[in-house]
């Protein structure tokens, strides 16, 4: 299986479970990588043979910043769910940070696989 990736796609969304965290828009990262096969495009070189990283990247950007989800699990859950139901995706890889959420680290987070990895 091949992949193809998308890093450090920033998203600005409520995303908290403090009340102040509810009032604001906070800053979510998202490094993305996606199981598919991608051999033909290579041979035709024609977008319609590949991953549209741009329509994905848009769609999750569109997606989480239309949310206000409490965790940072909910929201790696229900990107990993979309792009596996929207895309010809076979596996995804989440790695979701949410920089500043703790004084002491640079970001802190999580990171989900879903679906067949061959």
């Amino acid at each position: 299986m091949d992949i193809v990736f998308i890093k450090e796609l920033e998203v600005r969304t409520i995303i908290g479970v403090f009340d102040w965290e509810r009032e604001i828009k906070q800053k979510l990262v998202f490094d993305i990588e996606l199981g598919a096969d991608i051999a033909k495009a290579a041979k035709t070189d024609q977008l319609e043979d590949t991953l549209d990283y741009k329509a994905i990247s848009h769609a999750v950007h569109d997606m989480v910043e239309a949310s206000a989800y409490q965790l940072v699990e909910t929201v790696a859950e229900k990107v990993a769910e979309m792009i596996l139901q929207d895309f010809p995706v076979k596996w995804v890889s989440i790695t979701l940070n949410k920089p500043g959420a703790v004084s002491v680290s640079k970001s802190v987070g999580v990171k989900i696989e879903r679906g067949v990895k061959h």
